[in-house]
């Protein structure tokens, strides 16, 4: 990677700090010299610049730096012949701002400047962006998009708990198993208002129940009595009709992102089948069908991009942070690093402790015996399969679990005792 980087000699070293209307810019020339200037973040703008950067480059590259949260401004750059982006973590970027002054001050100009610099002197040891295949992309989008409507849908349906105990408690008593949640939502939907579910017709509320399964008659009327009999936390009407409406809302929203998610599981289902890479982690255990994809994408298409195992874990925030002066030495965990990508080997290393033997026995010898806490313990572990699966990554060669059990006996035989006996 960094003899690829060399080999580019960018002419034109750019910083840009992202802004809603407007992007400002810092170019370092060849000679060192640098200005400063604004344009505007429409398409139309950020096009006649970037014309304008490759023909005073001429035929050379030009290296541009922005930070990696703006990805409005990052997508208008990326696969332009003859433009090498650096995406910079923010927390890195303000790192290295605050070499220079510790006053704290900052503006949009000098933080482009900033950039530039920092591109300039470093561009030997950073890694310029490089795009998996558009299959690989497209997986990655979708995988990202999901787990946003998960959290989305977490997060709404919390509210809505929050909502119903201020005002309708009896109602969460249906609440708890997917199918009791489900006919929650289309009980709420109908009745929203206590007062009105009570009166409810009963050959109604007993077909509400029967489409969500509950076709046993005694335990419609059941339910149905437990309905009518309730009483109500409140009768005040200033209460209950702005909370009943909110509640409405709350449930349409539900309905929604669960529907996006299931019509995005279907879009990724599709196109994990068609991935030339989805056999080698489709087989993990653990991995199901929400963590494999992620898996995946996660190592991408360029088989150049890593050049070890360590490189991974570093960059998704899974290998801890050293710290040591004098006889002090502190060790915690990585927190400059994209929380989705650390999300998800965290995740799966959560989820493979209960399917793999050997996780598991490997969670419990750390817990018990090393006495380290349940999420310190799930990042070693997750660190392990990382240079497990980037071996299989870069080999494409499936994981062999008979194997890797064998040879970690060999190593650490102190794990014996904790396998599951068969």
């Amino acid at each position: 990677m960094e003899q690829q980087q060399t080999q580019l000699n960018p002419v034109l070293f750019i910083g840009i700090d992202w802004a809603d209307q407007k992007h400002d810019v810092y170019v370092i020339d060849a000679e060192g010299g640098g200005r400063h200037c604004q344009i505007d973040s429409t398409a139309e703008a950020i096009e006649k610049w970037v014309t304008e950067m490759k023909r005073e480059a001429g035929e050379a590259p030009i290296a541009i730096m922005l930070e990696q949260s703006r990805g409005a401004l990052a997508h208008a750059l990326m696969f332009r012949e003859g433009v090498v982006l650096y995406p910079i973590n923010p927390k890195q970027f303000s790192h290295y701002r605050e070499s220079y002054s510790a006053a704290g001050s900052k503006s949009d100009p000098s933080d482009a400047r900033m950039m530039a610099r920092l591109l300039r002197e470093r561009i030997q040891i950073l890694r310029a962006w490089t795009a998996d295949d558009e299959e690989t992309r497209l997986l990655a989008r979708l995988c990202q998009q999901r787990r946003k409507f998960v959290d989305e849908h977490t997060r709404t349906r919390q509210q809505l708990i929050s909502q119903l105990k201020l005002y309708f408690p009896h109602a969460l008593e249906l609440w708890g198993t997917k199918p009791q949640e489900e006919l929650l939502a289309d009980l709420l939907g109908r009745w929203p208002d206590p007062r009105q579910m009570k009166r409810a017709d009963r050959r109604l509320l007993a077909k509400v129940l029967n489409s969500h399964g509950l076709r046993n008659k005694e335990k419609q009327q059941e339910v149905i009595d437990r309905i009518r009999k309730m009483t109500l936390l409140t009768k005040d009407e200033a209460i209950i009709k702005p909370l009943a409406i909110t509640v409405k809302v709350l449930v349409t929203t539900l309905r929604q992102y669960k529907k996006a998610v299931e019509n995005l599981e279907t879009d990724i289902d599709s196109l994990v089948k068609k991935h030339p890479d989805a056999s080698l982690f489709t087989q993990l255990r653990g991995a199901g069908k929400a963590l494999a994809p992620r898996l995946l994408t996660a190592f991408g298409s360029q088989r150049d991009r890593w050049a070890n195992a360590d490189e991974i874990a570093a960059f998704c925030g899974i290998a801890p942070v050293t710290k040591q002066s004098g006889k002090q030495r502190q060790v915690h965990r990585r927190f400059a690093c994209p929380k989705y990508l650390r999300q998800t080997f965290h995740e799966f290393a959560d989820h493979a402790r209960k399917w793999c033997p050997w996780t598991g026995a490997v969670y419990r010898l750390l817990r018990q015996e090393k006495k380290m806490k349940h999420h310190a313990a799930l990042r070693k572990i997750a660190r392990s399969w990382i240079r497990i699966l980037f071996k299989v990554w870069k080999d494409r060669s499936p994981y062999q679990p008979d194997r890797y059990l064998h040879q970690l006996i060999q190593k650490r035989p102190e794990i014996v005792k904790y396998l599951p006996t068969k």
